[in-house]
């Protein structure tokens, strides 16, 4: 016969083994930057949760300095930082948040980023020119990032750039909600690419509503001669929807409108995920065509609202804070690239 002291060796050996097999989900944890508050504070109010206490500021020299103001240890933290307004400022800012909690003993760190910065410099343009996207890549998981939450990345090929998860969800399934809500007569419209590079964009969300397509596209001339553009497809008498994935300056989006009421089209809409509208863009919106110019709010859009009443917004929160439910609970996020939360 074993002692009583072996028994309750064995005793204790058992119940480790019984603890060992049930599955530990750390708790959860949204921090957010100082880019986009907004959307962070609306993700947290879907999740049921309160926005996790953090400092960020800048010295006299403009270095970033980040406080974590509460235990990070073995929780799963998300940082929402979008790439908008000082885009370097707030990158630093977010490289060092992720890198803080990740020295904290966080379980993971997911960089929750609604429009990512550098996107357009994807590829070697000419000889020389740095793949920044690339670099970027590279310093988000240095910095200690474990996984990464995106909305429309402007190339696909960008995920390839990361040796960690990426999900870059699609916002075409809340600009299709869109248009069905509000323009009455999308059964009989026409989606139209503003530019060649927007094409599988387009047809997926024409696709989607079962409507006609067309596009615009840019011929070059000699040198010398302006580029002329050529629209494939008809629009005449008919609401004519340009979608596209980001408007910077908004020359293409303006002169694509142009080019369709010049075709016959009745109504034009635009609808694009990120509405960056710098320089002079607003003026351009407000005197072109335009019916109205509809971007997602993966970056802030107060300010401009005020200024172009032909601006509108589609709330994309709902939508990321699913993704942070669906990865917390290890649950697939395939569901968000063809449907809306409700």
């Amino acid at each position: 016969m074993k002692s009583t002291g072996d028994n309750h060796s064995i005793a204790e050996n058992t119940n480790d083994k019984e603890f060992s097999k049930k599955p530990r989900m750390p708790n959860i944890k949204v921090f957010t930057g100082s880019s986009h508050p907004d959307i962070a504070k609306k993700i947290v109010s879907r999740l049921g949760l309160d926005l996790g206490r953090a400092t960020t500021k800048q010295f006299s020299n403009r270095e970033t300095s980040v406080e974590i103001h509460e235990s990070v240890r073995g929780e799963d933290v998300y940082i929402v930082q979008s790439g908008c307004g000082d885009i370097n400022d707030n990158l630093m800012e977010l490289l060092i948040m992720i890198n803080a909690c990740k020295i904290s003993s966080a379980s993971r760190v997911t960089a929750v980023i609604p429009s990512f910065p550098y996107s357009r410099q994807d590829k070697k343009e000419k000889s020389r020119a740095p793949i920044t996207a690339k670099l970027l890549a590279n310093l988000i998981s240095v910095s200690g990032a474990d996984h990464v939450i995106t909305i429309d990345l402007h190339s696909s090929q960008i995920q390839g750039f990361f040796n960690i998860p990426v999900d870059n969800l699609y916002a075409e399934p809340a600009i299709t909600k869109w248009i069905q809500d509000n323009i009455s007569e999308w059964k009989s419209s026409v989606m139209v690419s503003p530019d060649a590079g927007g094409v599988k964009r387009m047809t997926a969300i024409a696709d989607r509503l079962d409507i006609d397509f067309a596009i615009i596209h840019k011929e070059r001339q000699r040198s010398n001669n302006e580029d002329s553009t050529v629209l494939v497809g008809d629009v005449s008498n008919r609401t004519a929807i340009m979608v596209d994935d980001l408007a910077d300056t908004c020359d293409t989006i303006v002169k694509g409108a142009q080019k369709l009421r010049e075709a016959g089209a009745d109504k034009i809409y635009a609808i694009l995920t990120h509405g960056v509208l710098a320089g002079n863009a607003i003026d351009k919106i407000n005197n072109s065509c335009l019916e109205a110019l509809v971007v997602t709010n993966t970056i802030p859009q107060d300010k401009h609202m005020k200024l172009c009443p032909k601006l509108q917004t589609v709330d994309i929160s709902v939508m990321l804070a699913e993704a942070i439910r669906r990865t917390h609970y290890a649950e697939s996020v395939s569901y968000l690239f063809t449907n809306v939360p409700y």
